[in-house]
């Protein structure tokens, strides 16, 4: 099924529009609430089979999407859609963080992202390289965490003193143990086979006061896919994002010792509950010297992520400068100390 959603004044179709939170009309300017949007201007159209294709209600074109694409464009008319059986049942979305950052601004924030890099190709600082920005809907799981860690270690305390000309080392040992109860709300994971992990990773944190229940027109004039892997597939990745924070977090309860040695740390962790979640990316396509470079920026807090190519002479030239800037504050301290450097 194929759902565009179509202006109450002058039929046009409506796309999310991330400044104002609402569906907007590109051609009369209409702005319709989410929540309230009128149900006879949803426009479904049913195939008669679960296929890769759907016929855009606008212009009868062919729409061809991979299996897990849930909204995109039509490619001839451009028109915004939603493929609303993939966003039913267990692929229904439960949360969504919506973007609050427009196209316009994405590639003015990109631009100037690209401007700040010091040590990459004189060319490469010309944001008006961008070859495509896509607005997409990246699936994630959300994972509240309970668990429990219990931990033995035997800690040291070592003094030194002095009586006479003997100096004396104490060392005193401690039987050490914790029990400690877990929590960790919203561990995020993504979901896409075709994204990348760290990318998705580096963009983070989104700010979760923003997630909304989720609701199709969100993802009107962007595009969409579901979840390749389920939460259970992702856990064992989700746990160990969180063991780095567990041990620092047993650590801290581990106070006043010269040496803390661990004899037994056992950590249980499960997932308390899950949550499907849709969240915003701009993808951004970079063409530079005959290659096309990738980066992601987070949809809601603009943040750039990506490896831009470095300039070897840049790096050379930045090396240099620190080793002269060196040999000058070596030489003045010489001078000021009545010696001679060689």
């Amino acid at each position: 099924m194929v759902t565009q959603y179509k202006c109450p004044n002058c039929g046009s179709d409506m796309a999310f529009d991330a400044d104002s939170g609402k569906l907007s009309c590109p051609n009369c300017g209409r702005q319709d609430d989410i929540e309230t949007f009128p149900e006879e201007n949803i426009v479904p159209e049913f195939d008669a089979e679960e296929a890769k294709e759907y016929h855009c209600e606008n212009c009868g074109a062919v729409i061809l999407t991979e299996a897990n694409t849930t909204a995109t464009h039509c490619s001839f008319c451009g028109a915004p859609v939603v493929l609303a059986e993939r966003l039913s049942g267990e692929f229904a979305p439960a949360k969504v963080i919506p973007f609050t950052i427009s196209k316009e601004e994405a590639v003015e924030a990109f631009k100037k992202w690209t401007r700040n890099g010091r040590l990459t190709p004189r060319g490469f600082m010309n944001g008006d390289r961008i070859k495509k920005m896509t607005g997409m809907y990246v699936p994630f799981w959300l994972y509240d965490i309970n668990g429990t860690a219990e931990v033995a270690a035997i800690g040291t305390r070592v003094r030194s003193y002095t009586r006479g000309d003997t100096i004396y080392t104490e060392t005193d040992f401690y039987d050490v143990y914790r029990g400690i109860d877990l929590s960790y709300l919203k561990v995020p994971a993504d979901a896409s086979e075709k994204m990348d992990d760290e990318l998705m990773d580096k963009l983070e944190p989104y700010d979760y006061s923003a997630l909304k229940d989720f609701k199709m027109p969100y993802l009107a004039g962007f595009l969409s896919e579901k979840y390749d892997y389920d939460d259970e597939a992702l856990f064992s990745r989700v746990e160990s994002k969180i063991v780095p924070y567990i041990d620092s977090y047993i650590q801290s309860t581990i106070t006043g010792y010269t040496t803390v040695s661990y004899t037994n740390k056992q950590i249980q962790t499960h997932k308390s509950k899950v949550y499907y979640t849709l969240f915003p990316v701009w993808m951004v396509y970079y063409d530079f010297e005959n290659k096309e470079h990738t980066f992601a920026m987070n949809g809601q807090t603009g943040k750039v992520v990506g490896k831009p190519p470095i300039s070897s002479g840049k790096v050379a030239a930045w090396f240099a400068g620190i080793a002269v800037s060196g040999f000058i504050v070596l030489k003045g301290l010489s001078y000021a100390m009545g010696g001679v450097l060689w």
